[in-house]
């Protein structure tokens, strides 16, 4: 049980033992199904993390320059890179960081790609491919809606690949389900497969929270092991985010005052949704609280607002067992994916800490951020 006492206020803390937990899985799958998992940063790049991560896995995803270095410098192993668009002021550098370059057009190839060959390097070039299937449902994340920037139909593809072009990236997921990706590997290999036997590699993208309780992950390994079997040839690569650190830590924050209006009582807390927790404003979920229902019932129910100026910086409601008091832990559940690679200083609110609870049960503080921090970000 980890002691909060012993961390900053508010806080994201990291769990090793959930985190070592996921990670075994994730091999285990990787081992038996003859793919590669790597890790996608988009979810999560706290790299004072990674080398835990390299106990289990041996490479990562990146979609910008910064996250490409991260990889290879903080990583140890050169990026699987993806990004809409790339510049040439950017492009040298994407090449000295990765082992691999997906590029989302015909266009961005066709303008890069000469400078990978001109370089001589050894660097796997891919396209991205849009199977024209997902069956995401908040249109925020789905990257095959129609007119989607993403990725190029079968149509626009030559009978004949260009030379260099190695590999297909196929991203159509978020928090899914093995049934889905089998469905959606159905319509992938209905209109791409006849470009398979130029293929040395097939990346399948990121969503596959593996390691959610009611994932079906025998299901998922022997749909990878039917995939390999039809296309011995091809490496398949999966990059989930989420579920790597899916369910390994909390945002624990406290209680700073206590309104009411129009007998709505909402807890005001050192944390902001706006700022720290986006997603439940954009997706929008409703976040798991400890201690705490859903459901608004009872005497002790309260909206938990946000520290910020933003009047919808606020959730809920949930019922808690006892009245809150100023001062009182709230802990927010499942904080680790999807936070602190989008916290933002809005109204200059300051980050929560960044810490990790060791499997010994000791608090490894990484970061606490200061005004300096803000002021930087501000020039």
């Amino acid at each position: 049980m980890i002691d909060f006492s012993l961390f900053p206020s508010p806080c994201y803390i990291m769990e090793e033992e959930l985190l070592r937990k996921n990670l075994t899985l994730i091999r285990d799958v990787a081992n038996r199904s003859d793919v590669e998992i790597i890790l996608a940063f988009k979810s999560f790049a706290m790299w004072r993390t990674f080398p835990i991560f390299r106990e289990y896995i041996e490479h990562s995803t990146a979609s910008s320059l910064y996250e490409a270095r991260l990889a290879l410098e903080e990583f140890g192993s050169k990026a699987h890179t993806y990004s809409p668009a790339y510049t040439e002021s950017d492009f040298p550098e994407i090449m000295r960081c990765s082992s691999h370059i997906t590029f989302n057009s015909l266009s961005q190839f066709y303008r890069f790609f000469p400078l990978v060959q001109a370089q001589g390097s050894d660097i796997s070039c891919g396209i991205r491919v849009n199977p024209e299937y997902s069956e995401v449902e908040t249109e925020l994340y789905n990257p095959c809606a129609p007119g989607t920037r993403f990725g190029v139909i079968a149509e626009q593809l030559p009978e004949q690949l260009p030379e260099g072009v190695e590999g297909f990236h196929c991203h159509c997921h978020c928090e899914s389900s093995s049934y889905e990706l089998e469905r959606t590997l159905f319509h992938l290999e209905s209109r791409f497969a006849r470009w398979f036997p130029q293929l040395k590699w097939l990346n399948l993208g990121g969503g596959h929270l593996m390691t959610r309780r009611d994932y079906d992950v025998e299901h998922l390994i022997r749909i990878l092991k039917e995939l390999k079997a039809r296309y011995a040839h091809l490496r398949i690569i999966l990059e989930p985010g989420s579920a790597f650190t899916w369910q390994t830590g909390v945002l624990a924050s406290q209680v700073v005052d206590i309104v009411e209006n129009h007998g709505i009582r909402t807890a005001i807390l050192n944390v902001s949704f706006t700022c720290h927790m986006p997603d439940c404003l954009e997706m929008p979920y409703q976040p798991a609280v400890r201690g705490a229902r859903m459901d608004g019932e009872g005497p002790y129910a309260y909206r938990l607002g946000g520290n910020s100026c933003l009047s919808g910086d606020y959730m809920g409601t949930w019922s808690f067992d006892h009245e809150l008091q100023i001062g009182e832990y709230v802990i927010f559940e499942d904080m680790i994916h999807y936070t602190m690679v989008k916290t933002n200083m809005f109204n200059g609110i300051h980050h929560p800490a960044i810490a990790l609870w060791t499997k010994e049960g000791k608090a490894e503080v990484f970061k606490q951020f200061t005004y300096e921090d803000y002021r930087d970000r501000m020039c």
